[in-house]
Order: C-alpha cells, then structure tokens, then sequence
C-alpha cells in the first residue's frame, strides 16, 4: 500500500507571534491562548492534550488526556496510577504536553516533571464527577489485558448495585499528577512555512529566558 499525502497543504496566516507582544511568564501566554480557543466556540475539547512518556519497555508513548487544571504551578490531569503512564511517570517522571489547536493555527509543546498531586485535591475532584465516571475509574484495570467488555460491564453493573443510594470514595490508585514545566515552546503558523516559535526554558533564578527558534 502506497498513499502519496504530498498535495495536503494548507496555508497559515491568522495570527503572528512576537516577542514585543508576549509576557515574560509562558503560563500567562497559555492561558491567554486557551481562552483565545474557548473564545473562538470551534472547538469541543479546548482541554484536550496528548502527554508523551518514556515506556517501562523504553519505547515513547503518546496518548490524549484532558488538561483539568492549570496553575502558576503547572498543568494537572488525572488518571489511574497503575496505568502503562501511571507507571511510566513512576520510573521516570519527565513528561511532553502538546496542545494543537488548529482553529487558531497554535501548538503548544511543554516539557516538564509529573508528580502525584496532594490526595484532598485528588479527592476533590474525584467527587465532583458523574457518579458513572466514578465507578468506570473503580471498576477498569486500565492498560491491562480484560476477557471481554462483557466483563468489565458486569463489574461495573455490581458496583452500581453495592453503592447505590451510597457515598463513592476515591480509590487509592486513582489521582492527579501535576506537570511542572520547564520548558514551554509556542508555535503560531505563518505564510511560506516561516512559522512562528517562541521557546521560554526556566532558569536557575526561577525567571524564564525567552529564545526565536527557527520554523
């Protein structure tokens, strides 16, 4: 099978990045973004992310999360701790973050450490879900092998039957993880493939140096 994809072009030219328009801290820029997409209404997933790890059997894995928070600190998700990422988080925790909202012609690439959020902001946003949401986290032994769907849709209806009318807890191998970046590159599209990237990398001070990468 051969399919020549060479004839996909497109051409960018909606916005332009400077660095006479951006400021001094990359998470002020995020959020200016963010909300610039929120703002724009095409979008279904603003928070969508893809977070990239280094496998236990070394090979990089990528997979799309949801981005459910984000602070002065850095960028919070959620998963089960016991997942292929949970654990490759565990054994080495530097982590990829990349947004890519082409509405906007944007991309956002973080690197940074991933470490587990303190348990009560866990087990606050634990009870803000949907009861149903809870009990999938409980019930899916996520990345591992099941027999069936069947399986996994019996042990969810068992649950439902042992707490109903009942309060859910959180389950110790499920929580957050916030990334702390250090390293935030922003990439607006520009006409002629001469693409805008800005780079901020955290210094020893705790200040950010802001650097122009080529396109």
């Amino acid at each position: 099978m051969h399919e020549d994809l060479g004839n996909y072009r497109k051409v960018y030219q909606k916005e332009q990045l400077l660095e006479t328009n951006v400021p001094e801290n990359p998470l002020e820029l995020f959020r200016k973004w963010f909300y610039d997409l929120e703002a724009h209404g095409s979008s279904d997933e603003p928070n969508a992310m893809t977070v990239a790890t280094k496998g236990l059997d070394g090979f990089p894995k990528a997979r799309v999360v949801l981005l459910k928070r984000f602070t002065a600190e850095g960028f919070v998700f959620y998963t089960n701790y016991n997942s292929e990422k949970g654990k490759a988080i565990a054994a080495d925790p530097r982590v990829c973050l990349s947004f890519f909202w082409p509405q906007l012609e944007r991309q956002v690439i973080i690197k940074g450490t991933a470490e587990k959020l303190a348990e009560n902001l866990s087990d606050g946003y634990f009870e803000s879900r949907p009861d149903g949401s809870k009990l999938g986290a409980i019930v899916s032994p996520q990345s591992e092998v099941v027999a069936s769907r069947e399986t996994l849709e019996e042990g969810l209806r068992e649950l439902e039957e042992k707490y109903k009318g009942k309060e859910i807890p959180r389950p110790a191998f499920w929580g957050g993880f916030l990334v702390r970046p250090q390293s935030v590159e922003f990439w607006q599209g520009r006409p002629n493939r001469l693409h805008d990237r800005i780079r901020y990398e955290l210094q020893e001070d705790w200040n950010w140096k802001m650097q122009r990468l080529a396109p």
